[in-house]
């Protein structure tokens, strides 16, 4: 049996794709917290010198605050992205008359 899909709840699809990518954002976190720690890890040990970059230390914070705010900054542009998305589909839909679903 074939189904048509005609709209999508642009709100709902918001929150659910705002929940998968601050999900994504979580799996990222222990990569970008890694690359804060080597940050600081240089650091300590003396090994950049060059003098127009900035400290390591500074490097690292930064890191650590980009695998903090990964998830939140995923979780809102998916939810944003949903809602856009839902929007347009619902949009074209009408037009063409939107997927059809197979189903049993």
């Amino acid at each position: 049996m074939t189904r048509r899909l005609k709209r999508i709840a642009p709100m709902q699809a918001g929150k659910i794709l705002g929940l998968l990518y601050a999900c994504f954002g979580l799996l990222l976190l222990p990569f970008i917290a890694f690359g804060g720690l080597m940050g600081l890890f240089a650091s300590h040990a003396g090994q950049l010198q060059n003098a127009s970059a900035p400290p390591p230390a500074v490097i690292g914070a930064i890191m650590f605050g980009m695998a903090i705010g990964a998830p939140i900054l995923y979780g809102l542009m998916g939810f944003l992205g949903g809602i856009i998305m839902a929007a347009l589909y619902n949009l074209s839909a009408r037009w063409v008359g939107g997927l059809e679903v197979e189903v049993e």
